[in-house]
């Protein structure tokens, strides 16, 4: 994907709507392509978290491991949204597991590179943090939904 057409498809994805096109250029220069086998696990709970993913095609699953029954699936992202925000709090490292569950296109962006972008230009790190708490909101409730669903179950 040509760095052009990447930020035409920043600016229509929530984490990024509304930023100007300087930001959005700052912003795709930190990304790069990259493909996932389905089964593949992107990222793994506890490990640094280096980058966050957009997601072109394909899902993902977020899961937290769960003693004596495996994986708990959080939430699943899909075309259009984004994976990961640990890249954006010390100590930087992951707080679910990222496992392919189909074949998956994305973009995958530095998250030192962003930091250091934020950092030199604190309003386009504003701006980021104010978009990503809308991401991290929403898989907030899905984890609660999850649960609920889940207890609900063993309940009864």
């Amino acid at each position: 994907m040509a760095r052009r057409d990447l930020e035409r498809l920043l600016a229509e994805l929530t984490p990024f709507s509304g930023l100007r096109d300087a930001d959005l250029t700052t912003v795709a220069a930190c990304g790069q392509n990259v493909s996932f086998a389905a089964g593949t696990y992107l990222f793994r709970e506890g490990e640094p978290a280096d980058r966050f993913f957009l997601l072109r095609q394909g899902r993902l699953a977020l899961e937290a491991a769960e003693p004596g029954r495996g994986a708990l699936v959080i939430d699943t992202i899909g075309p259009g949204e984004v994976a990961g925000f640990s890249w954006l709090f010390p100590p930087y490292r992951w707080q679910f597991d990222g496992h392919a569950l189909d074949r998956i296109a994305a973009v995958a962006f530095d998250g030192s590179c962003l930091r250091g972008k934020c950092d030199g230009d604190p309003r386009l790190g504003y701006e980021l943090m104010k978009h990503f708490s809308s991401v991290m909101t929403d898989r907030m409730q899905s984890a609660r939904i999850r649960l609920l669903d889940l207890y609900g179950q063993t309940a009864g």
